[in-house]
């Protein structure tokens, strides 16, 4: 009997790199290991999940999750500045 798999995506997005795969797994699968076969760690090199949060559509997630049907991971960059205070400046500048 063939093991059961399904589909889910790979995704990251930084300025030099738009990153999506749709990928089928065999149930069990963790992020980590959805990313280690995406090919996104070859295809940018920048990406270093010892330092980088993931998630599930926006849901933060640790990288031993189990992954279910349709499930979207996402691979998280560091953000260059607070929005808030980004919005704060830009008010108080006007």
């Amino acid at each position: 009997m063939a093991a059961e798999t399904f589909n889910i995506e790979v995704c990251y997005a930084s300025d030099a790199v738009q990153f999506l795969r749709a990928l089928q797994v065999p149930a069990g699968t963790t992020i980590e290991q959805a990313i280690a076969i995406s090919g996104v760690l070859q295809e940018a090199p920048e990406v270093d999940l010892a330092t980088m949060q993931v998630g599930i559509y926006a849901k933060k997630k640790t990288l031993d999750t189990v992954l279910r049907e349709h499930d979207r991971v996402e691979i998280y960059r560091s953000l260059i500045a607070d929005p808030k205070n980004a919005r704060r400046r830009r008010k108080s500048a006007d």
